[in-house]
């Protein structure tokens, strides 16, 4: 049995990372879950965006290596997820990841079972929880907002969750969507 790739995907800003967190605190150890995590070559801030880190030369070398399922450049990084999903996928577990729009393609000639999640919000939260992290300035946020619309062939074909309010919506309608692909894989 295959199992299913659920594609986290939006605008930096949107809280995507959130809305993960939050089913992953509550899902975390139960079978058929899996949050995968991803390697970036930036350093880890677990406040805003968890994951494992390698520099530019040592993800090249795992690249090249063959560490990763999947990999992909966004924004001047590197971002890889390990090679583990695909026995994870391939034992019929739900497998959930942020990842690039630009990588859906992929994921969907790789896995065959996708299920594409697009978390949004308000242009103005996201330029407020922007601003927070610190990492852009506001010229450099503005020009991000710019690109924040998603693309209508991945709109038809996701599922939307819309995370301007308190996360517990977000989260809430982001478990409905996991537990219903689960019981639809059983």
């Amino acid at each position: 049995m295959s199992g299913t790739f659920v594609a986290v995907t939006g605008p930096s800003g949107a809280g995507k990372d959130t809305v993960i967190s939050y089913a992953r605190e509550r899902l975390e150890g139960r079978a058929p879950f899996v949050f995968a995590r991803r390697v970036v070559t930036r350093q880890a801030d677990p406040a805003n965006e968890d994951h494992d880190s390698l520099t530019p030369e040592a993800f090249a070398a795992e690249e090249k290596a063959g560490a990763f399922a999947l990999s992909w450049a966004a924004h001047g990084l590197s971002y890889g997820l390990p090679k583990a999903v695909d026995a994870d996928v391939g034992a019929g577990r739900i497998v959930i990841a942020n990842v690039s729009r630009t990588v859906v393609p992929a994921i969907a000639a790789r896995y065959g079972s996708l299920v594409l999640v697009v978390v949004t919000a308000h242009p103005d939260i996201i330029a407020q929880r922007l601003l927070a992290r610190g990492r852009e300035d506001a010229a450099s946020i503005a020009k991000r907002l710019g690109r924040v619309q998603v693309e209508e062939a991945l709109r038809s074909e996701a599922v939307l969750i819309e995370n301007s309010g308190p996360v517990e919506m977000a989260g809430e309608r982001f478990l409905t969507i996991l537990r219903d692909i689960a019981e639809h894989n059983a």
